[in-house]
């Protein structure tokens, strides 16, 4: 997928914002997971079709040189077709979910994972 680059140059009105040149920022998720929730399917008020979920994560990971073990849950939401795909998985389906973390919502700061892939693991 082609990079986007955006320049942003200040405005006469707005002198204390400096030029911007921003590449797609490095925001990308993949976790190895089993569906944990699965809430109803909702639609948008454009109609796009929205599913949330709770992703729960469990493995053993070095840091600093030492294993230990790593558990964890994360709210995700798919959009659009992907929505529609996990609304038919079951609950306990082990998933390589990727995606990008955004905040909840402009009030709360709560990151969530978007999900932009889903690969569903045979062998559950």
């Amino acid at each position: 997928m082609p990079k986007l680059t955006w320049r942003l140059k200040s405005s006469p009105k707005r002198r204390h914002r400096p030029e911007v040149c921003e590449q797609r920022a490095a925001n990308e998720l993949r976790l190895v997971a089993r569906i944990a929730e699965i809430s109803a399917p909702r639609r948008t008020p454009a109609g796009v079709l929205v599913v949330s979920c709770v992703l729960a994560h469990e493995s053993r990971q070095t840091e600093a040189g030492i294993e230990r073990e790593v558990k964890l849950e994360l709210p995700a939401v798919a959009v659009g077709e992907l929505a529609q795909r996990l609304s038919e998985a079951t609950l306990g389906a082990s998933i390589s979910a990727t995606g990008f973390m955004a905040s909840q919502s402009l009030r709360s700061r709560r990151p969530v994972l978007h999900l932009n892939i889903i690969e569903f693991i045979e062998g559950n």
